[in-house]
């Protein structure tokens, strides 16, 4: 049996993925070694709330644009921006880690630039339905409704395999029912939050987009919508 030494043991993780990681801990770092003083001087240690303020998505800034019907480019890019800003390095480092699991199991699957849509998209769709369901004023901040996007589109990968053995496909949403459920327990433990509106609708996202982008997709959507 012949083996090409060339070939990588591991998978590649998806380069859009890579991509996102890095940028996510270049920012996270920045804040760090600022705010121990490292760099930037006294002004540093205001990175991370200065960047909170101009980047995160904030739930008052969208009511006023829906409200005046205006739509200021600085304002519409926080659907995307917040996604790299995280509250702490611990946050950044929990969603980078999930990021970077999903991410291989599905760009193993996807093309690299409909892991890019997944997450991009989930990101601002979970950010849109938080704005308008949540009626919370605050921000809106990290990673987790893209990753959880990226969830969905785990989910709809083995959506379609048990369904191809005859196994119960309720089966698939596993992972998302045992996440909630921890979200739920450190809400009644440490309070609750809002931001589990902008994870759950993620995961709705990535679930959703995977139908059209996923290889094939489009086609097999359409077969279905015949057949109904």
């Amino acid at each position: 049996m012949s083996s090409d030494p060339n070939i990588s043991p591991v998978n590649p993780v998806s380069p859009p993925v890579v991509l996102f990681f890095l940028v996510m801990l270049g920012i996270e770092f920045a804040f760090t070694l600022g705010n121990q003083g490292l760099v930037g001087g006294p002004a540093a240690v205001g990175w991370r709330a200065g960047a909170v303020q101009d980047y995160a998505f904030n739930g008052a800034v969208f009511e006023l644009m829906w409200q005046h019907g205006r739509w200021p480019a600085e304002h519409v890019m926080r659907f995307v921006t917040y996604l790299f800003v995280h509250w702490s390095f611990i946050h950044m480092i929990v969603a980078g880690v999930m990021l970077l699991a999903l991410g291989k199991f599905v760009g193993e699957v996807f093309a690299w630039w409909a892991v890019a849509i997944v997450f991009l998209g989930s990101g601002i769709g979970g950010a849109l339905v938080w704005a308008v369901f949540a009626n919370d004023p605050g921000y809106l901040v990290g990673a987790f409704p893209g990753v959880y996007g990226l969830i969905g589109a785990f989910s709809y990968v083995l959506w379609l395999k048990l369904g191809e053995k005859g196994a119960p496909r309720a089966r698939a949403f596993t992972l998302i029912g045992f996440l909630m459920f921890i979200q739920l327990v450190f809400g009644i433990l440490f309070g609750a939050r809002t931001n589990w509106v902008a994870d759950l609708s993620g995961f709705g996202w990535g679930f959703l987009l995977s139908f059209v982008v996923s290889p094939g997709g489009w086609f097999r959507l359409r077969d279905r919508l015949r057949q109904r």
